[in-house]
């Protein structure tokens, strides 16, 4: 099979795009793919933490409200962090901060403004900030693992050089030189008149460990110990996940000055977080049995109240 004229192929799956487009054009205005994928994630995740905040016996509104408000801050928070580290490119073009067309969002910054919007927004409706959180976090690993594609379309965040199963070549033309290190470089294969990187689609990795997340976690979420439980297991599983991805990457951002990759260091953080914290949950429930918040919860979905949150005192 000729090659050269994919823009992106896998070679030991046999599949590739022959003109890989990241936009499409109405009336004349550009509307990057990344954009697009970027809002089905939002729009599915909200559905999802819906869904489940209502089959909880909870008002489904409180969620919605909550996502509406602070959706637009998470956007904001994801390109501040993006921005602060690499703030020495930022600085000489500071016209080009608030333009996120072509990507440029850090999700750790995106879901550090995020959590804050929500407790923020719980305390005001005397709302149990971690019961939220609960459905919440379903609805941002369904948005986090459909996001992942607009990096697809962006030939961005993949890894380095790799032969596996999943490796995936990109014409490198097309790839902002900037994510390309030394490795990748002295690995370039030139098919034709072509030269292809190939690399891991770390985009991929992520997406599919977020989506079998996301499946489990929404399965036992009925069956859960105490508040807090799912939000405190992403915690866990996402930041091991994000650990071990982020050690692959070829664009990580770093620590000023250092060669510590700031979402490596702060996922390691966030895994023994959520370690430490559901330990000492279940050890709790094992000793007291389950909290007042998820009693509650539970008795007004058999009684068929739908607004048990506001007569429950909360409990953090």
């Amino acid at each position: 099979m000729n090659t050269d004229n994919f823009d992106i192929y896998f070679p030991h799956l046999g599949v590739g795009i022959e003109h890989l487009k990241n936009d499409i054009h109405i009336f004349g205005f550009r509307i990057a793919f990344y954009g697009i994928i970027i809002g089905i994630g939002m729009i599915l995740g909200f559905l999802i933490a819906s869904y489940d905040y209502k089959r909880r016996g909870l008002q489904v509104d409180n969620i919605q409200d909550m996502g509406l408000y602070t959706i637009v801050f998470a956007i904001l928070g994801a390109r501040a962090y993006y921005v602060a580290f690499e703030w020495e490119y930022y600085s000489q073009h500071i016209n080009e901060i608030l333009n996120i067309r072509q990507g440029g969002l850090a999700i750790y910054g995106g879901i550090t403004v995020g959590i804050i919007g929500c407790t923020l927004f719980c305390k005001l409706k005397k709302i149990n900030v971690l019961s939220m959180m609960d459905s919440a976090v379903l609805g941002l690993l369904v948005g986090q693992s459909v996001g992942r594609w607009g990096n697809f379309f962006n030939t961005e965040a993949f890894g380095g050089y790799t032969d596996s199963l999943f490796a995936m070549r990109i014409k490198e033309a097309i790839v902002n030189p900037n994510m390309l290190n030394q490795d990748v470089l002295e690995h370039a294969i030139k098919i034709g008149n072509e030269l292809f990187i190939q690399v891991h689609p770390t985009f991929f990795y992520e997406s599919m460990w977020n989506l079998c997340t996301v499946i489990i976690f929404f399965l036992m979420a009925p069956k859960k110990k105490f508040t807090g439980q799912i939000i405190f297991q992403y915690l866990l599983t996402y930041g091991i996940g994000r650990f071990w991805i982020e050690g692959l990457r070829t664009d990580s951002l770093y620590l000023w000055g250092t060669n510590i990759a700031v979402s490596q260091a702060l996922s390691a953080v966030l895994a023994i977080l959520g370690a430490g914290l559901l330990i000492y949950n279940f050890a709790k429930v094992k000793k007291h049995g389950p909290d007042k918040v998820l009693l509650a919860e539970r008795a007004a979905l058999a009684a068929g109240d739908l607004k048990p949150e506001q007569n429950t005192k909360t409990e953090e």
